[in-house]
């Protein structure tokens, strides 16, 4: 018997003619995370197997970040579909193991077996009752559950299965760039438009010296929490100090957020033409704050014609925490350092904006030219999160 670990596909079943192209995705990169790991990675339309002679915990611990993948199991492969090999085999496996009650269920994927999968799990079940003594088949929470699945030319063993994260691979629906701030709500959406398979770069404005150095590192960090998951991250960093302030000189100030965020979506929408990204992601939700009212969110997106993917659109604020804390990004998006969204916040922003006066007041600035000039001097940082430990300790 070889130990393996092999995964179950879930929602890519689904996808039928297209399927070995989501398939090779998700094996490429598994392999990304694994490649300072001794493995080899195979597949076939019904298992992903990933065979090793390293730490199997690691090789786990890493692949549970990997979208795609509906279940993780480690499990034994018996060279064999006969119910007369593959009992022994199990009750091999089974002497290691304490326990009172069981459960064997069976799938069967070879049809050409003679027997049900009910048949063939009533026959274990009788192998195993008669072998080991003072036991009993128990259907509901037994203490072990044993699983077999009979395939075309072998069987498969285990006990017990690792739920995955779902979604599609990271890269088989094309690339997106995230607006990502240093608050709780984009680094989540970031993570579910990954979930659906968006490989994602990120766009980030700072403001120096309104914004910190500290802000900045915040929203490095953010990132590479998300590198997590989408193997590594394009991160954007533009300055945005110019044309904040001569919006803040020249601009009703009820209408500062508005105008900024226009003047935002605009800068994203040119580094995503450039960057081949085919939407916006970010992390608004409707009625959150003034910027956020379906009236604002129309204002604000006129000016760019590339879509705008809003994930956590309909959530509640608080399940979006509870999101970030499961990602791990929430203790690190409270950090107390400003952004540029937060540092110009007017007492009463319009709640409504009049897409007219948007037009009239934008002929107050020269914005076409400083949007320019902040696109072509942006930085550009990738970042990967193998190097998470080394720059967390600068922090």
């Amino acid at each position: 018997m070889e130990k393996v670990i092999f995964i179950k596909y879930g929602e890519l079943s689904t996808k039928k003619d297209n399927i070995n192209f989501f398939l090779t995705k998700l094996k490429d990169n598994i392999l990304f995370v694994l490649k300072d790991m001794r493995v080899n990675v195979s597949y076939d339309l019904g298992r992903m197997f990933i065979h090793t002679d390293d730490d199997l915990n690691k090789v786990i611990e890493r692949v549970t970040n990997v979208f795609g993948i509906h279940e993780i199991n480690v499990g034994y492969i018996i060279d064999s579909n006969d119910i007369k090999d593959v009992a022994p085999q199990v009750l091999e496996l089974l002497k290691d193991k304490e326990f009172k009650t069981f459960k064997v269920e069976t799938k069967r994927s070879n049809k050409k077996i003679e027997y049900t999968s009910i048949e063939l799990s009533k026959m274990l079940g009788a192998e195993i009752l008669k072998n080991i003594p003072d036991i009993k088949v128990q259907v509901n929470n037994p203490d072990i559950l044993i699983n077999v699945e009979y395939r075309k030319d072998n069987s498969l063993v285990y006990f017990e299965k690792i739920k995955g994260l779902g979604g599609y691979p990271v890269g088989t629906l094309g690339k997106g760039l995230l607006m990502l701030s240093g608050g709780i709500d984009s680094p989540v959406a970031g993570y579910m438009a990954i979930k659906r398979g968006v490989k994602i770069e990120a766009i980030y404005f700072e403001s120096p010296p309104h914004t910190s150095i500290e802000a900045k590192n915040k929203v490095i960090k953010l990132a590479r929490k998300l590198a997590k998951y989408n193997n590594d991250i394009v991160l954007h960093i533009v300055n945005f100090t110019a044309i904040q302030e001569e919006i803040y000189k020249n601009i009703p100030h009820e209408y500062l957020i508005t105008i900024m965020r226009r003047m935002m979506y605009r800068i994203s929408a040119i580094i995503a033409g450039r960057r081949n990204a085919k939407i916006l992601v970010n992390g608004e939700s409707i009625g959150q704050v003034a910027s956020q009212t379906l009236t604002s969110m129309a204002a604000i997106n006129e000016v760019v014609k590339i879509p705008v993917i809003r994930p956590l659109a309909c959530f509640d604020k608080l399940d979006i925490i509870e999101i970030a804390k499961k990602i791990e990004t929430y203790e690190t998006s409270i950090l107390p350092y400003e952004d540029c969204c937060t540092i110009f916040v007017p007492k009463h922003p319009v709640i409504n904006p009049d897409k007219g006066k948007c037009l009239e007041y934008e002929k107050l600035i020269p914005y076409e030219e400083m949007i320019y000039k902040a696109v072509k001097e942006h930085e550009i940082i990738k970042i990967e999160e193998k190097e998470k430990k080394e720059f967390e300790d600068l922090l």
